[in-house]
């Protein structure tokens, strides 16, 4: 018995159209076509090199943030860094998760994380700075913060609708990073001038 053939209507296909709806035996005809580079799809409508490169950036960005907040978190000390030290702790364990992120979306992408040592702060946005006292600290990592604000707001724009996906992946690092920033500026007011320019150990 034949198999009936779906029926669209005129009003579907109008709907369909106007949208921008690709019909389904185009969309299993390109599923098809170069099917070894997995979710990378025909459709894809970014520039997957360039948007790898920059992913590659945030991922430096992020492991030299990881690395600076365990630096801050090991060395804080007084009695004013009790509950600092908590919050280096938990925003280097955020980055990590974002460095995971960006190396899984690469990978998706047909990529290679590049995640080597070698020119890993010429790749970052960000600077390792150890600061001396608790309010440097806190304050560089504010810094660091706000430049990968900037960074991902810029990505975002730039990727724009092309790629939905690694979009979606920088607007939820986007909104922790601008968490942390807020969290570190009620930090240093908090702390106010009593650990300025206090060095640690005393």
């Amino acid at each position: 018995m034949k198999a009936a053939t779906p029926v669209t209507s005129p009003k579907e296909g109008i709907i369909k159209e106007a949208i921008g709806l690709t019909d389904v035996t185009t969309l299993r005809a390109r599923a098809r076509q170069g099917i070894e580079d997995g979710a990378l799809t025909a459709g894809y409508k970014a520039k997957v090199e360039t948007v790898i490169t920059l992913l590659n950036e945030a991922l430096a960005t992020e492991i030299v943030c990881i690395l600076r907040y365990k630096h801050h978190y090991f060395m804080a000390t007084g009695i004013s860094s009790l509950s600092v030290k908590g919050e280096f702790l938990q925003h280097a364990t955020e980055e990590q998760g974002h460095a995971d992120l960006l190396a899984e979306r690469i990978v998706q992408l047909g990529g290679k994380p590049n995640l080597s040592p070698e020119g890993l702060l010429i790749r970052s946005h960000s600077e390792y700075v150890e600061g001396v006292s608790l309010v440097e600290m806190i304050k560089e990592d504010l810094i660091a913060e706000r430049i990968a604000i900037d960074t991902y707001r810029e990505m975002v724009s730039y990727v724009g609708p092309d790629d939905p996906t690694t979009r979606k992946v920088l607007e939820k690092i986007l909104a922790q990073e601008e968490e942390h920033a807020e969290d570190l500026a009620s930090l240093l007011k908090e702390l106010g001038s009593h650990d300025q320019g206090r060095d640690l150990g005393r």
